[in-house]
């Protein structure tokens, strides 16, 4: 049960490994990042401006996709709100956990060829919906898909830690002091994401997109522990 920020951590922390391991199997499968928003906008003006408009269309819906998932989220936890529930936080993971089960059928019963066709805006939603539910569950304290904002922060941190307070300097406030736990939570954080694109990698070259259902099987551990704060 999520009744304390550690607990919350945990959450994080596995959710950014489940992340790290979807975005490296949907490289395998497609050869396309799925977390990657600023790289998908960036390729989509690459290809704009060399006349390549169906690549520019594909990396259009990759990135409504994703924005689908996270507003997705978003509308469940609201709704849930609406009607008391207090497992709304949970609704999220248990449809990202659904489309992943549903998804790794597809993968071991159907032909890779088939499959293939709906796995990047299937795997962008899947991302913006775990990223927006991680945001509102932590309230904004952590993203589990957007590795640009935990290292940058993280290297903030960095540059607090090693910030030298001369004595006798006037300073409008506090002294610069790192939070060293929250410099702990982004490098977990990071190396979660870093371990689940290992193991995701090996798994899904092993067993293609089979290797969904144990992921989908965590998800689904992980929403029977949500229980909400108060706020949404």
């Amino acid at each position: 049960m999520l009744h304390a920020e550690a607990t919350e951590a945990q959450l994080g922390l596995t959710l950014c490994f489940v992340a790290g391991a979807i975005n490296a199997g949907g490289f395998l499968v497609v050869g396309q990042y799925t977390s990657h928003m600023s790289g998908i906008v960036s390729a989509m003006a690459d290809h704009l401006a060399l006349g390549m408009g169906t690549l520019a269309a594909a990396g259009l819906v990759a990135l409504l996709s994703f924005m689908a998932g996270a507003a997705h989220s978003a509308w469940l936890i609201n709704f849930g709100r609406r009607l008391g529930w207090r497992s709304r936080f949970a609704l999220p993971l248990l449809v990202e956990a659904a489309l992943l089960l549903c998804f790794g059928l597809m993968g071991a019963l159907l032909d890779s060829q088939v499959v293939a066709i709906p796995v990047v805006p299937l795997l962008c939603f899947l991302m913006g919906l775990q990223n927006a539910s991680i945001t509102k569950i932590s309230g904004a304290r952590m993203r589990t898909t957007h590795v640009t904002g935990i290292v940058t922060d993280l290297g903030i941190e960095i540059g607090k830690l090693f910030y030298w307070n001369r004595a006798g300097d006037a300073l409008p406030g506090p002294l610069v002091r790192a939070d060293r736990a929250k410099m702990r939570l982004l490098g977990g954080l990071l190396g979660c994401f870093a371990l689940g694109g290992l193991v995701g990698a090996v798994c899904f070259a092993w067993i293609g997109l089979a290797a969904c259902l144990p992921l989908a099987v965590v998800l689904l551990v992980l929403a029977n522990a949500v229980i909400p704060s108060d706020g949404a």
